[in-house]
């Protein structure tokens, strides 16, 4: 081989300084490519399937027939449909209202209590179990005739409470159970929010004479908001969306009495099988957590733009 030759393949070895700048450009979008397929794979395809799913009458056995925006009619025609959005309604306000509260209370409670740790850990731990076992753990605890609670309600005299048999003590009593697995995530949110904050501010509030609540309320507050927003957007989606609870511990009833959006969904979707029925619910499950989501961030935006 000659040195001729060995340089014509150096200089078609090398790459032009176009070609460079295009790899360049084009490599951090190689990196995505792998993430955003599988978001669209598994997020905007299963919802644009539902969305088509919703405009159908599919039983899941027969070939779907196009209805157009009969389902969405129909829903709220639907007496059951209108109880499950106001029992929704119901939990995802109790869900920000005792989960995201209680947990803002004890962290700022406990953030510089002694032997805080072992509190911290008895209110985190409810936590760490399935809501699943949750349900059916408060399913004995308010068993009618033989549960914890109502034990302690006749060792008082009075008679037995059916707890969840009857509307709407029966939502209220899931609401309980919800905000007994959930308050500690919440608590170690905002515990993580009152580490990082700068203490300088805190010093300068106590030397003006603002201790107690005010110091809470006018200065901690304020400075935890982002984790206010996240554990309040949290929370909110949670509520629309929550199932396994009431479930496991009602199955919706009595007579449908405590159904939520999403097990109405599951019944109609899965054991009623009207699958685009069930696809409607889904759509406007999802669309209320949209809207809602956006509103809230903008309005929280917007007041820091003006501090």
């Amino acid at each position: 081989m000659t040195i001729t030759s060995i340089q014509r393949g150096r200089e078609a070895a090398r790459v032009s300084p176009s070609t460079a700048r295009l790899v360049g450009r084009i490599e951090p979008y190689l990196y995505v490519v792998p993430a955003a397929l599988f978001v669209a794979a598994f997020l905007l395809y299963p919802v644009v399937v539902t969305i088509w799913q919703s405009l159908t009458h599919d039983d899941g056995i027969n070939p779907p027939v196009f209805v157009g925006l009969d389902n969405f009619r129909n829903l709220f025609a639907d007496g059951h449909f209108l109880v499950s959005l106001q029992n929704t309604i119901i939990w995802t306000i109790a869900a920000v209202a005792f989960p995201v509260t209680l947990g803002l209370a004890f962290a700022i409670t406990l953030n510089s209590v002694r032997w805080s740790n072992v509190f911290k850990t008895i209110i985190y731990l409810p936590a760490t179990v399935s809501a699943a076992a949750v349900g059916i753990l408060f399913t004995y605890v308010f068993a009618f005739d033989n549960g914890a609670l109502n034990a302690i309600v006749n060792a008082l005299g009075f008679k037995s409470i059916r707890w969840l048999f009857e509307a709407p003590i029966n939502t209220w009593s899931m609401i309980s159970a919800y905000t007994w697995q959930s308050t500690g995530l919440n608590m170690m949110l905002f515990l993580v929010g009152l580490q990082g904050l700068p203490p300088e501010p805190i010093e300068a509030a106590k030397l003006d004479g603002c201790t107690g609540f005010g110091l809470v309320w006018r200065i901690l507050v304020p400075m935890l908001m982002p984790y206010v927003v996240i554990a309040t957007l949290l929370a909110v989606v949670n509520g629309f969306k929550v199932f396994d609870i009431i479930w496991v511990m009602t199955q919706g009833g009595p007579g449908r009495s405590s159904e939520t959006l999403a097990v109405t969904m599951y019944r109609e979707g899965f054991i009623l099988f009207n699958q685009g029925y069930g696809a409607a619910i889904a759509v406007i499950i999802g669309g209320a957590a949209m809207i809602f989501s956006y509103f809230y961030l903008r309005s929280v935006l917007d007041q820091e733009k003006q501090v």
